[in-house]
């Protein structure tokens, strides 16, 4: 159960111009409460790469990489795109995230043009495959951290497809309550990088209350545009013996499969 309240922020953020975002505390982690989760900043940084590609005619974000560099407060954060190359078919693009002075985060995107192309029937693997579950079919969850403070548990709706949260492989669903900004719909690919860092935690097989298994980087592979509000992790956790892992998931829209995403873990013992 969330603690959303009529004072609950109406967005994760809002707009100061000129590249500069504050961040609402819907925008909160479970690990620190002064600290972001980092599926909201990354799908912020997503929407100014798609506007920077679209520029250039390139409408479909084929990768995202993060690279978490360190944690990023709840404050006012500043994005910087650059273009590194732009072909025919394809562009290559990073951006900054910066807060309180220090670079936080930095990216990198691949962004490629659409054209409409027939597929013969009868394709090894395709049709391709669907989630366990539809969304009207899976049942509401909740994040085992939800109702503590107000944060990134009230910013989702949730629902179970298969397996169960915190407790090893699972698939949610994923869903916006709020605007990433006030008076703004969120875009396609904004939708899928605001869950997709969730995979560490909805596969996690180690205690929350006992464990820290943070990730330091989180890409995002799409097949093709996603579409609908929805978006389903079927995620899992793969740990080593020496405080790394690796969670992987496959990422769908009420379509069918539409990607996969990875995160490297640093785990640890918590105090």
């Amino acid at each position: 159960m969330t603690t959303s309240t009529a004072t609950t922020p109406s967005s994760a953020y809002e707009s100061l111009g000129s590249g500069a975002y504050r961040a609402s505390v819907l925008t909160r982690g479970p690990w620190h409460p002064q600290h972001q989760h980092a599926g909201p900043p990354i799908a912020l940084v997503c929407g100014a790469i798609e506007h920077a590609a679209s520029e250039h005619g390139l409408t479909h974000i084929a990768r995202l990489t993060a690279n978490l560099l360190r944690p990023v407060p709840i404050g006012e954060l500043a994005i910087e795109i650059a273009t590194d190359y732009v072909g025919r078919n394809a562009g290559h693009f990073s951006a900054k995230l910066r807060a309180d002075g220090k670079e936080v985060a930095r990216f990198t995107a691949l962004a490629q043009r659409e054209n409409e192309v027939p597929l013969p029937a009868g394709l090894p693997g395709h049709p391709l495959p669907m989630a366990p579950k539809d969304p009207e079919e899976s049942a509401m969850c909740a994040f085992p951290f939800a109702g503590k403070h107000v944060g990134y548990a009230d910013l989702m709706d949730t629902r179970i497809a298969q397996g169960h949260m915190f407790q090893g492989p699972s698939a949610v669903w994923f869903r916006l309550r709020h605007p990433l900004l006030d008076k703004e719909s969120p875009s396609d690919y904004q939708r899928v990088a605001v869950a997709a860092d969730s995979g560490n935690g909805i596969s996690a097989i180690l205690k929350f209350e006992s464990h820290s298994f943070v990730n330091s980087d989180l890409t995002i592979h799409l097949l093709r545009r996603p579409q609908g509000e929805w978006i389903c992790l079927d995620a899992r956790t793969c740990l080593g013996p020496n405080g790394t892992g690796l969670a992987e998931s496959a990422l769908y829209d009420v379509r069918g499969l539409v990607g996969r995403a990875m995160q490297s873990l640093s785990v640890s013992r918590r105090h």
